[in-house]
Order: structure tokens, then C-alpha cells, then sequence
């Protein structure tokens, strides 16, 4: 029996220490191919490529981590992946480990929440895992979650439709206060423009912000990564928001024969 195939992929590039960790982990269970953008594309959500030719190249890193650079955005690499490059339809997605935490509205321009909703999209589970940090990330926890989510995954399958999202806190092992399941946090940035000006005398924006937290339900991703634990929110491409019907049926173009 072979073992199961798993595409990983990412934003933060194919050369990034935390897809490299990953692999690694994953390679421990399953046939691994990596397929990943050839340079970051953070924050470019669910953008695909439709004007220009996509690139692709061969890479091989150190102990036996080889896969597609694409240069591309990171749907477009699940995208490609699927469609073209693999002779058979991965049994998992697995996007990350990506650095910095993919929490509350972030989650909207996050390219590796994205790569993960595209192989929903295609019909294959996916899992989107990041770590809650920017500078001297541990992955090795966080390797650990990958595995056991990958390995439950592959087992249980998801629902239809549904992706996870994973964040787990920066902080050794043991001081890890447990899994949640948690809903989407209503966190976002309190955005700033550094106005600057280049050595010709032309202006650009520097963008940068502050993390806030609008409410303290400890069910939400952002309250529980905050509180260290390890987040799991199961995630849905379908933003239709059926709670308001009852709101806009009030309306009176609604409510007309024509």
C-alpha cells in the first residue's frame, strides 16, 4: 500500500526555514512534493495568475528536500500542483509552517490560509499551520502539531468544504496550555504609513500597525493563541452570511412580485 501523498506548499517562499521544517516532519509519514512560490507572497490572499505565464524551476535544498519553485502566487502553486505537475491528486494539502500568526481578519489576506482554501476547492483536505512569531521562531512544536493534524486528518477526513487553520504559540513545549477549537477572531491592525522619502526625492509608504484585539471571548483563535494554547479553527470558502437574511428580507425590494 503507498503511502499517502502530500502536497506542501506555502507563502513565505520554497527557500523559507519553515517550509523546510515541515517537509522534513512530513517526510516522516507520507510521500512529500513541494510546490511553493519561488519568492514570499505574504498577504496576497486568494490572488491567482491569469495575465502572465507562470514559471516554474527545480530545487533541491539539504536532506533529500526537493520541489517546484513557482513563481507565482501560493493558490496558483495548489493550483498548478494539481492540474499539472503530480501524476495523481495529493491525499492532503499542507501549507506553512508560516512565520507570524494567520489570526482573526488577517486570515482574509492570509497567502497560506489561501493555498490551504484552494485545495478545498479542489477537493482534497487541507491544513493551513502557522507559528506566532516574526523573529526566532521555535518550529519544532509547531512540526510536531503538523504531523499529528496531518496524520488526524488523513485518518478522519473534514467536512465538506472546510479547511484548518492552525496557529500555535511561540514558547517551549511545556509551558503550551492545551488545543482549542476555536472560532475566527475579530483581531486586526491599527494600520500605519510611514511617510519616507527615496534618495530621488520620490515619496513612498512604509506600512506597519499594531495588533488589537476588539473582543475577549477565550473561544477565538487570537484570545487562545494569545492565552497559549494551540488554535484550530475549521475555516469555510462560503462568506455568505445566512444569519442576515432575516434583516435584509425587510427590505422591500425583497419583497415584490416582479
Amino acid at each position: 500500500m503507498n503511502k499517502p501523498l502530500i502536497l506542501v506548499t506555502n507563502d513565505d517562499g520554497i527557500y523559507s526555514e519553515g517550509i523546510y521544517v515541515l517537509q522534513q516532519a512530513l517526510a516522516e509519514m507520507g510521500r512529500t512534493v513541494v510546490v511553493a512560490p519561488e519568492a514570499e507572497k505574504s498577504a496576497v490572499g486568494h490572488a491567482i495568475t491569469i495575465s502572465d505565464p507562470i514559471r516554474i524551476k527545480e530545487v533541491s535544498r539539504r536532506n533529500g528536500f526537493t520541489g517546484y519553485a513557482v513563481a507565482g502566487t501560493p493558490a496558483d502553486c495548489v493550483k498548478l500542483a494539481v492540474k499539472a505537475l503530480l501524476e495523481e491528486s495529493p491525499d492532503i494539502v499542507v501549507s506553512g509552517i508560516n512565520l507570524g500568526a494567520n489570526i482573526g481578519t488577517s486570515v482574509l489576506y492570509s497567502g497560506t490560509v489561501s493555498a490551504a482554501t484552494e485545495g478545498v476547492i479542489l477537493g482534497i483536505p487541507a491544513i493551513a499551520i502557522s507559528i506566532a512569531s516574526l523573529v526566532n521562531p521555535d518550529y519544532s512544536y509547531a512540526a510536531k502539531i503538523a504531523k499529528k493534524f496531518t496524520g488526524l486528518v488523513l485518518d478522519n477526513g473534514l467536512p465538506e468544504g472546510t479547511a484548518l487553520n492552525i496557529n500555535v504559540p511561540n514558547v517551549p513545549e511545556k509551558e503550551v496550555r492545551g488545543i482549542k477549537i476555536t472560532r475566527q477572531g475579530a483581531s486586526n491592525y491599527n494600520e500605519k504609513f510611514d511617510r519616507r522619502v527615496d534618495p530621488r526625492q520620490r515619496i513612498y509608504f512604509w506600512m506597519d500597525g499594531d495588533l488589537i484585539h476588539p473582543k475577549e471571548d477565550p473561544d477565538l483563535d487570537d484570545i487562545a493563541l494569545r492565552d497559549k494554547f494551540v488554535s484550530v479553527t475549521p475555516l469555510h470558502y462560503d462568506l455568505t452570511n445566512k444569519e442576515s437574511f432575516t434583516f435584509f428580507k425587510t427590505w422591500d425590494i425583497f419583497n415584490n412580485d416582479r
